[in-house]
């Protein structure tokens, strides 16, 4: 149901250091027109962990007049109108989320919490958020260019299968009828836009944008385009996806659709892509390219306030609460997990801030009123990633590999954590500071290349518990996961106890599992479950497959095809057998048996359900009130640690 944002007095007054966001911050200013305008889902927090504020902050930081409308109601144009029309474009962003994995579950019922909304509340942005607001702003500002930026649209920006509809739909470009679309992480990107139209070009001459993608309407400009297809790697030209007519009914088409994307993402070497949607069709030029260590210091040195707007008064933004006191060391990861889509809009290449930039922000932020002398978290999408990339130009320049540490890690990455042990060092040394822990994911693969660094987490950087991602056990489902092989999450526990028993600590691993991944079934979730019983870890944090739009484990799940092999995949579908896997992974979890039975008997695995120590759950006459006790996925070190000897601790994960 739509619900109009709290608003208090005191957003009908300048808010001295934020955005502009009413009339009155615009008078204030002296402003009677803004050169840009963005709307977003989100509630307007002044933190460079929000991209739709990092983007409109820096184009403030080059001169232009920016104003920011957040989560606008959508049955007005009331709200997105209140600042006036932009001279140059209206920016539109569903937020720091998709905007229905923002609101409905994997079992596709609705969230309770919005975490990105004043206190949590939910019904304050609508379903397909980027259609929604770009259609309003169209309404409301005839003849000034509308472009969608921010991940729901870089993630939609190709045809894509919809989990919650159960549906592919054409790219969120021609639904939302915008004028174009910026993907990957698009400052750079945004700032040529609004200096190409501000020289005087018109948004349909805006073709050669790295970062962009584009409608084309008209036979012309589609036969054009045409004529310069290519059918092989590498060569010159633009590579011509299977059309939306074809991927939405052959999973075959969409597959291949899948695989022909995945081979143009390296910046470096990627070709421009063309996808037909009936009589129109997108053009989408090559992804821009990472920023510089420099550009990524300017841009974390913009003057953000840090905190909520004031209009929210009291009111609490949960996913500030938790990014309030941590610092964004990099962004971009190489891992290329088949479940995850932070590739396909930050990059496959790693992009770093100096120590230098880290350091000035944590001093900056020790300078706060309310700092509580504590960095949550140095890191970003894989926190020992820092500084970490290829050490060949010219082998960079022409890889087209997914991944760089799956199925081995290449030869040719350069592995040496140092930095980010030194990174983390300064860190810990700046005045102020009391404690620094990492709360960003742990590659356990390219941490044991590194003892130093585990030594570093183990002494001085883990509040007791650290988060680290095994996901599965079995290697046919870890090498569809593109994860590394159990064995290597094995020798990571060991190590890390080790240092935390030299550390005189007692500490937990807080390990991830991924219920339903295609290629997983019941059989090897069985296995799992003993595999997990044997070491008595018991998970709380297992997270049921939620099929994001354009990663690799998302074509798996709509076609039962690996794209990358055309190989034939196990796919669950239906939403009670993807609650019975989790169940199974839940083993310990009274409240979880009588799905896990009922698992077990579709497995044909009833011989597990009794007393006997071999059995996974008891049978279903068990006394209420028994002394197996719930516990968490916190696995400690015991006295003599060894990966196969993790024991857990009773309590909350």
């Amino acid at each position: 149901m739509l619900r109009a944002v709290p608003r208090s007095p005191r957003s009908l007054v300048a808010s001295a250091g934020f955005l502009p966001t009413t009339p009155a911050d615009l008078r204030a200013r002296g402003w009677d027109r803004l050169d840009v305008l963005i709307v977003t889902g989100d509630a307007y927090v002044d933190h460079p962990a929000f991209g739709p504020v990092l983007v409109a902050r820096f184009l403030e930081a080059r001169g232009l007049r920016v104003g920011l409308v957040a989560q606008p109601r959508w049955d007005t144009v009331d709200d997105v109108a209140r600042l006036g029309a932009p001279r140059l474009f209206v920016g539109v962003s569903a937020g720091n989320l998709d905007s229905m994995l923002n609101k409905l579950t994997a079992q596709k019922k609705p969230r309770s919490e919005d975490r990105y909304s004043p206190d949590g509340q939910v019904g304050l942005r609508p379903n397909r958020a980027s259609v929604v607001y770009a259609n309003l702003c169209r309404r409301a500002f005839p003849g000034v260019p509308v472009v969608l930026g921010g991940i729901e649209a870089s993630l939609r920006r190709i045809a894509h299968y919809d989990y919650w509809a159960d549906a592919v739909r054409r790219s969120v470009l021609l639904d939302a009828k915008a004028d174009l679309l910026v993907f990957g992480m698009g400052e750079l990107t945004a700032w040529r836009v609004a200096e190409r139209l501000a020289a005087g070009a018109r948004v349909q001459d805006l073709r050669d944008l790295p970062g962009t993608a584009y409608p084309l309407r008209g036979s012309g400009a589609l036969e054009a385009a045409l004529a310069r297809s290519v059918t092989r790697v590498g060569e010159a030209g633009v590579v011509v996806l299977p059309s939306f007519a074809e991927v939405s009914t052959d999973p075959a088409a969409f597959s291949r659709m899948t695989r022909a994307f995945q081979l143009e993402t390296n910046p470096l070497n990627a070709r421009p892509l063309l996808q037909r949607f009936d009589s129109e069709a997108v053009y989408y030029n090559p992804p821009a390219g990472p920023l510089t260590t420099a550009e990524m210091d300017a841009l974390y040195a913009l003057p953000f306030q840090r905190r909520p707007h004031p209009s929210y008064g009291a009111a609490k933004i949960p996913a500030f609460e938790t990014v309030r006191e941590s610092v964004v060391a990099t962004r971009g990861c190489f891992g290329g997990c088949s479940f995850c889509s932070i590739t396909e809009h930050e990059g496959r290449i790693v992009q770093s801030r100096s120590a230098e930039s880290v350091v000035a922000e944590v001093r900056r932020l020790s300078r706060m009123d309310d700092f509580s002398g504590t960095i949550t978290d140095v890191g970003g999408p894989t926190a020992n990633m820092y500084q970490l990339r290829c050490t060949d130009a010219e082998a960079e320049r022409q890889c087209r590999r997914l991944s760089c540490v799956h199925p081995t890690i290449c030869k040719n990455l350069g592995t040496d954590q140092g930095a980010y042990v030194d990174l983390l060092r300064r860190v810990r040394e700046t005045k102020g500071v009391r404690r620094v822990f990492v709360a960003s994911g742990v590659r356990t693969d390219l941490a044991l290349r590194s003892p130093a660094l585990i030594e570093a987490l183990a002494r001085h950087h883990v509040g007791g518990q650290l988060s680290v991602a095994p996901e599965h056990h079995d290697p046919e489902v870890l090498r569809r996961m593109k994860k590394p092989p159990v064995e290597i999450y094995d020798r990571f526990v060991e190590r890390f106890c080790d240092a935390s028993e030299r550390a005189g600590k007692r500490q937990f691993l807080v390990p991830y599992f991924i219920a339903g991944h295609p290629g997983s079934g019941f059989a090897d979730t069985v296995s799992l479950a003993l595999w997990l019983k044997r070491r008595d870890v018991r998970p709380r944090q297992v997270q049921e497959l939620i099929p994001t739009p354009m990663s690799l484990a998302t074509s798996m799940y709509y076609t039962g095809l690996d794209p990358m092999t055309g190989e034939a995949v196990e796919v669950v579908r239906d939403l009670r057998e993807k609650r019975m896997l989790k169940a199974l992974l839940q083993w310990w979890d009274e409240a979880q048996w009588p799905l896990a039975r009922e698992a077990l008997a579709r497995a044909g695995r009833t011989d597990l359900i009794g007393r006997a120590r071999r059995c996974l759950i008891p049978p279903a006459d068990r006394a209420v009130g028994s002394p197996v006790r719930a516990g968490d996925a916190r696995a400690r070190a015991p006295r003599r640690p060894s990966a196969r000897a993790l024991t857990s601790r009773p309590g909350s994960a």
